[in-house]
């Protein structure tokens, strides 16, 4: 029919001899995927529930931990319906979503993390005005700038690239991440431009505002009472080591095409199901077990439990 519309699918080879362990990759999915579901979900329930939990630091670890289920469920139950069927394919505009949540659920984990380091500042640096400056309407500012700006931003460039003419239909990956580029015919200069600007704001400005925040946090800190030094270590620690733990993966995905640097298939394969199982998984444990009262409070739970 002249009216039946054209979808074009690309193949998925970045998996290491499928056939072979089709099973044993579904096994370790599927049990990162669920124990990131029930991590994730256990700690934003507590503070849900908990009352005095319901401070803005804990508001944003619990944005932080939906983040992450978001971005893990825009990929695994993909990952494991390929993993299990014959062909690994996937239409090139699902491809261009998948890169779209991909890129946009990182930016804003980076612009989180940002709004976490500076509700430390205030509270750690100008304590007899955090009420005054944090106060529940700035916090919800903060919470829905985070994740709108990067889907905003990113919508542009998802658009542009629905639409360009590919020439290679074999995408060496598992997940659509930068390396899509390299199906298209053409390299866009324009959209190479504009996709540094939105790394420059989405990226580095958060990370250099982190580690000013953070430095001025430590600097006051160790001026002041011991007191205030093990408040600012219990509280900025877990934050400090989310933030280097996810930088050194999203470093990886910039090498990846702004170097071109050639990985071997299995390297990819490693680095990618790291970016999407280990950071996830990382989040509710150095948040559980690093976070006084949330520790306290799953305590109590698993007590209830046994």
């Amino acid at each position: 029919m002249d009216d039946q519309v054209n979808i074009t699918y690309i193949t998925i080879d970045g998996y290491v001899e499928i056939h072979k362990y089709r099973y044993l990759y579904f096994v370790i999915m599927f049990t990162a995927y669920t124990l990131i579901i029930c991590s994730n979900s256990t700690i934003v329930c507590l503070i849900w529930i908990n009352q005095n939990l319901h401070e803005p630091m804990y508001i944003f670890i619990a944005a932080l931990l939906i983040n992450s289920l978001l971005y893990s469920t825009a990929f695994y139950p993909k990952l494991l319906f390929d993993v299990l069927s014959e062909k690994q394919i996937i239409s090139y505009s699902a491809c261009v979503f998948q890169w779209f949540s991909y890129y946009s659920l990182d930016c804003s984990e980076f612009l989180l993390l940002a709004a976490m380091s500076y509700d430390r500042y205030v509270s750690i640096c100008k304590p007899l005005q955090y009420a005054t400056i944090m106060k529940k309407r700035t916090v919800y500012i903060l919470l829905v700038l985070s994740w709108l700006v990067p889907v905003c931003q990113l919508a542009v460039p998802a658009v542009l690239n629905a639409n360009k003419k590919l020439c290679n239909f074999n995408f060496k990956g598992i997940i659509c991440n930068s390396t899509v580029n390299k199906l298209h015919c053409v390299s866009s200069r324009a959209l190479n431009i504009y996709g540094l600007i939105v790394f420059s704001n989405a990226v580095v400005l958060p990370v250099l505002f982190i580690l000013f925040t953070y430095t001025k946090i430590f600097i006051i800190s160790h001026r002041s009472c011991r007191e205030v030094r093990r408040k600012a270590a219990q509280t900025c620690l877990p934050h400090l080591i989310v933030l280097i733990n996810f930088s050194c993966l999203a470093a990886y995905d910039v090498l990846l095409l702004r170097l071109e640097t050639d990985f071997t298939q299995t390297v990819r394969l490693i680095m990618t199901l790291q970016k999407i199982s280990y950071h996830p998984l990382f989040n509710p444990i150095i948040y559980g077990l690093k976070m006084k009262e949330i520790y306290k409070h799953l305590k109590r739970l698993f007590c209830k439990i046994v």
